[in-house]
Order: C-alpha cells, then structure tokens, then sequence
C-alpha cells in the first residue's frame, strides 16, 4: 500500500515506512508504504494447499455460497506479520470455526484477511497524515474478485477504484520509461491515461463495520 505525500517526507508515528516514490527532473516525491507479507497468496494457498478449488477464479464462487464469514477469521501470517504489526513471530491462524463452519466460510475470510490486513495500513497512514482515505484505487490480481473489492469498499467505508488495466506496477514502469524518452510531456499527461473501469461504494452499516474490524484486531492480537 502506498500513499503519495508529495514533496513532503514524512516519518510514520505508526509503524510504516517514508519511501521515495519517484524523482522527475531533480524533483523529488515522497510515499508513506505498508507491506502486507501475504496477501493474494492466501487464496493459492487454499487452492494448491487444501484444494479447495481447482482454479483461483472459483474462490469468488465458492465463497458466495456464504451470506458473511460466520464468525470464522483468517489471519493469514505464514511468514509472521508484516506493516503495522512487524511480528515476526505470528503464527497463521483460523478463528472461530464451529460445527456450521463450511469451505465457503473458510474462502470469504480469505478474501477478507487481504481486506483487513489493507485496512490496518490504510488506518495507519490516516493517522499519520491525519488525512481520511475518501478513495482507494486498487490493482494487481486479487482487485479482480469483485467480492473482496466489495469488501474492501465496506470495511474502510471508503470507494474503491478499480481501473480497466490491473497490472499497474508494469504500467507505472512504462509511463515513467516515456516521460525520460519525451514520449509524455509531463505527469499531467500520464493522468489522463489512467481509465476506471468500476468503483465500489460502501454499503455495510458502521455497526457491522465495527464488529467485524474490532473481531479482527482481536484475533490478530492472539496470532502474536
């Protein structure tokens, strides 16, 4: 996760990184960053582990067969815990499973670990830059689950952007390749380049938000 702070370095209070995110013509741009150590990893993980499905698509699938987690949680620290928590000794974890607890509870708090883990970064730059995230543009693999996307959008009560090309980082290498070739003029021109292709907007009620970010900073804590 990265947050564009702009000429500004500023040091986390928090837990997270202050990055250089690119310098254009001796001029700097500065980025808070949270690196979360697994996350669309978990769902190949349940797919090449328990085997749960055969291809990476069917999680969204399986997981719908489910209205909500039934109280069952995922942390999914395989390697220990990485931004705002650095515990490297956290053990990965399913919480709350009870006799009712199906594959489909198992693979929508998959999907939702990856959420959760992007809201505990996300929580930690607001506080410090004291700037609330109204939205969040997203890429990679995983935004292409509408459901963890949904998720996302309803957890941090904030819309999420997802664009028409989700390979970001390639393209991000691209667009900076041509400015120092002359092929853009300016950064200006490159934002012009970048195409939504569907937002999702909040729709969860802020007492579920709540109950389902307080259970999971709880279950958290007992990874450690």
């Amino acid at each position: 996760m990265m947050m564009n702070t702009g000429e500004e370095l500023v040091y986390s209070s928090h837990r997270l990184l202050s990055t250089v995110a690119w310098n254009l013509n001796g001029k700097t741009t500065y980025a808070l960053e949270g690196s979360v150590f697994v996350g669309g990893a978990v769902i190949q993980w349940l797919r090449d582990g328990l085997e749960l499905f055969s291809k990476t698509k069917d999680v969204e699938k399986l997981a719908l067969q489910e209205s909500d987690n039934g109280g069952v949680y995922f942390v999914p620290a395989f390697t220990g815990l990485g931004a705002p928590h650095w515990q490297q000794n956290a053990q990965g974890m399913i919480y709350g499973i009870s006799r009712r607890t199906t594959k489909g509870h198992f693979a929508r708090a998959a999907l939702e670990s990856i959420a959760f883990q992007s809201y505990d970064v996300i929580k930690a730059m607001e506080k410090d830059t004291g700037i609330k995230i109204e939205n969040l543009r997203v890429d990679g693999g995983a935004s292409a689950n509408n459901l963890l996307m949904q998720f996302q959008a309803d957890i941090l009560n904030s819309n999420v952007e997802r664009p028409k090309i989700l390979e970001t980082t390639s393209l991000g290498i691209a667009y900076m390749a041509g400015l120092n070739i002359g092929f853009w003029d300016n950064i200006d021109e490159i934002k012009e380049q970048w195409k939504l292709e569907r937002e999702f907007v909040p729709e969860m009620s802020e007492v579920d938000r709540k109950s389902l970010s307080g259970n999971w900073d709880k279950v958290v804590k007992k990874s450690f």
